[in-house]
């Protein structure tokens, strides 16, 4: 399969909806792309699955490379393995329902949807991207449309929150692109991924490039303490801007953890470790206890986010091969199921005008289908099996578990007893918002769902129980990749 057709269809989405000139055509077009992305996306995992099950043991698929640049060996040079496709697929089911729920966008539809298929390019890029440079590129390509969503579109303090998150990932991206040029320097001056990987690179410069890329990554996952535009952020968004924040932007930070920080520089992630694992457990929890603290969903869903992305990242700094596949595991899980709940709690503001948990109740009555996907989405946050939180969350404890000495063990069961503590906000917002008698009487004539939020829950759902219910496609997409990232760790 050609890669360049996933850039390729953004980036004409983008360009005719600059060319339309009504809104319905805008809403129309900017759906048909993101409904043909996903096709692409889910194309690439069949031709994937089909590639591996016809005996190709190649640790990338579907390369190509075009040189951009030949002074400096800058090249355009793409490739994916389990992780890069199940991240396109995942940024693909976020789109379309990003879309969806936007459906009703008035102030500069035009200019919405534009940044909204932006933000996918840059995704989709950074995914496939080989050479740092061009990584780099596609995730500053990001950074503008977060910018300018929160700024234009978003409500609050949105000035404020703009500007924060402008500049804590614009900081995160100088230590990554400081990072990459220590890398390009001491390392044959290449910035190819695959090169790299076969580079020797002394142990005291990895100990050096190592928390500079992980940082700067980190910045975008929420690494503790560099979490702070999160919370902030997520709740001055649109609701469509919220979902690509947590949906998407987070997994950015997260994949290059792995892929670039943990893959190429072994002997600074075995350095670092016990250091990950600390920040990681700290986010675990504080984000759990924060969340009891909020009033508001939005902020209910941010400081979740906060706590759950820590998985992630504890199971990366854990380094076994089980943990990290349920790092990976998560960052999809986690992906579905924020981007799912941003978009209930913007569906439920749409209707009451307010996020404020106490000024709600009753909601079922009025809003069933609503309700209902919101007490699915918070039952996949608290880990109910079934729902992809679950696996996701298992997998991690079980890898971090494997690591037999008492740190490893202490901070496993630390951040299991995250559990507890999110049951009970979840439980409890979920009460608050949906059960109850109606605290407001004009509540009663709200109406349910339209089809365009109907179908967008409906997708994000079926992600949700497609890994909970049946897991195993999921494991036998990244298992093989996260094992060559533990055989260049390990040195196997």
């Amino acid at each position: 399969m050609n890669l360049l057709l996933i850039i390729i269809a953004p980036l004409l989405t983008a360009l005719m909806v600059l060319l339309c000139r009504n809104k319905q055509q805008v809403k129309w077009v900017s759906l048909t792309g993101s409904l043909i992305q996903g096709a692409l996306a889910f194309a690439l995992y069949f031709a994937f699955r089909s590639e591996t099950a016809n005996g190709n043991s190649s640790q990338l698929l579907f390369e190509q490379k075009h040189i951009l640049f030949s002074a400096l060996n800058i090249n355009f040079h793409l490739g994916v393995d389990g992780i890069s496709v199940a991240m396109i697929m995942l940024t693909s089911l976020v789109v379309i329902a990003g879309v969806l729920v936007s459906w009703n966008i008035e102030k500069m539809t035009k200019e919405f949807y534009f940044l909204l298929v932006l933000l996918a390019l840059g995704a989709y890029g950074f995914f496939i991207s080989l050479d740092l440079f061009v990584l780099f590129f596609f995730l500053e390509v990001s950074v503008i449309p977060k910018y300018l969503l929160i700024g234009i579109w978003g409500s609050g303090k949105k000035e404020y929150a703009a500007n924060k998150l402008a500049l804590m990932l614009m900081g995160g991206s100088a230590l990554i692109l400081v990072g990459i040029l220590g890398l390009y320097f001491t390392a044959g001056h290449s910035f190819d991924i695959t090169t790299l990987s076969k580079t020797t690179i002394p142990a005291h410069i990895q100990h050096i490039i190592f928390p500079l890329l992980f940082a700067g990554f980190g910045v975008f996952t929420a690494l503790f303490p560099l979490h702070t535009w999160v919370p902030d952020g997520h709740s001055s968004a649109p609701t469509a801007g919220s979902m690509f924040l947590a949906g998407i932007s987070m997994k950015l930070g997260g994949y290059g953890c792995l892929r670039v920080a943990t893959y190429l520089l072994p002997e600074g992630a075995r350095q670092y470790a016990d250091i990950i694992i600390i920040l990681s457990a700290i986010a675990i929890l504080y984000g759990a206890f924060a969340t009891m603290m909020q009033k508001d969903l939005k902020y209910i869903n941010a400081y979740s986010s906060v706590s759950h992305v820590g998985f992630s990242l504890l199971g990366i700094g854990m380094l076994t091969q089980t943990a990290i596949t349920g790092a990976l595991m998560q960052m999809v899980s986690h992906g579905l199921m924020t981007a799912l709940f941003f978009a209930v709690i913007g569906m439920i503001y749409d209707r009451t005008h307010t996020r404020q948990v106490n000024e709600m109740g009753g909601l079922m009555r009025p809003l069933p289908f609503i309700s209902t996907v919101f007490f699915i989405v918070g039952l996949c946050s608290l880990g109910l099996p079934g729902l992809s939180g679950f696996v996701a969350e298992m997998t991690v404890f079980v890898g971090s578990w494997e690591n037999n000495d008492t740190f490893h063990r202490v901070a496993t069961i630390a951040a299991a007893m995250s559990i507890v503590v999110t049951a009970v906000y979840i439980l409890r917002a979920i009460g608050q918002t949906a059960m109850g008698p109606l605290k407001n009487e004009q509540f009663a004539t709200l109406k349910d769902a339209a089809w365009n939020e109907r179908l967008a829950a409906i997708i994000l759902l079926a992600g949700i129980l497609a890994i909970g219910i049946i897991p195993g496609w999921l494991n036998d997409l990244l298992r093989p990749a996260a094992e060559v990232i533990m055989n260049r760790v390990t040195g196997s």
